[in-house]
């Protein structure tokens, strides 16, 4: 049986951890450093790491942030935000990423995918989707939820997994920061064409969030979340052993 993933989430602005509701009301939560090192200790699977107004602000992300949390976590690290072209990933993966997650970027090019995927390798790929229902339509939207595009998640989830991306992160923004469980209807309409993992993001409140993600949709790797863990709602040790304990496959 494969072991599923928990993943904490480092929204980042200013050189701050943030946090809102659908991508909106944004507030400070911590340091970046300390939160990265206290999931490190906290059994955390992976830790993800996005700038998230890069994209929208036309920047590089912060590179002396990513630099000293890759300084201070022995778990892997994946890191997004403005990555535009095969040199920022270069740039991002010798500031201490392991993986490099593409959004916006990929969306002006879709070409970006498997040219970094040659370069660097699929498991160095994450395809970012922020995805919110427009008119009963999955579509995916740009620069971190702020614009609407043209494109049909389900389609683009397809590209991405066919065109070199190693795994693929579903954000929906229609769940984002709700606390009411995790958007089973577009996961598993996105994993019914997707054969690589899928990481799962937005609307978890509870440990049984979780237990209903992984019974619900087996298509998903791992489960991804931000306020219940950086408010300390659900432990993430806690969480795996509940997991574990109800048949889901963690590594404790």
């Amino acid at each position: 049986m494969i072991t599923k993933r928990i993943i904490p989430c480092l929204d980042i602005r200013d050189g701050r951890v943030v946090k809102g509701k659908n991508f909106t009301g944004i507030r400070d939560v911590d340091s970046p450093v300390a939160l990265a090192s206290f999931y490190n200790e906290s059994g955390a699977d992976e830790l993800v790491f996005y700038d998230i107004t890069a994209s929208a602000e036309g920047r590089g992300l912060f590179a002396d942030v990513l630099r000293d949390v890759a300084s201070r976590i022995f778990i892997p690290l994946t890191v997004g935000g403005n990555i535009n072209t095969v040199d920022d990933f270069d740039r991002v993966l010798k500031s201490g990423a392991d993986k490099v997650s593409v959004n916006s970027g990929a969306i002006r090019d879709p070409s970006l995918i498997p040219r970094a995927a040659e370069k660097y390798g699929d498991q160095c790929v994450v395809l970012s989707m922020d995805v919110k229902r427009v008119n009963g339509k999955f579509t995916v939207f740009a620069k971190g939820g702020r614009e609407q595009t043209s494109l049909d998640a389900i389609e683009w989830a397809a590209y991405g997994a066919k065109n070199g991306a190693g795994e693929i992160v579903v954000n929906s923004i229609d769940t984002d920061g709700v606390k009411d469980g995790f958007d089973l209807e577009m996961l598993n309409a996105i994993a019914s064409v997707c054969d690589i993992p899928i990481i799962a993001s937005g609307g978890a409140g509870c440990m049984e969030d979780f237990l209903t993600l992984f019974r619900s949709v087996p298509g998903v790797d791992a489960g991804l979340a931000a306020s219940i863990f950086h408010f300390g709602e659900v432990a993430i040790r806690d969480l795996k052993r509940y997991l574990k304990e109800n048949g889901i496959e963690m590594r404790i």
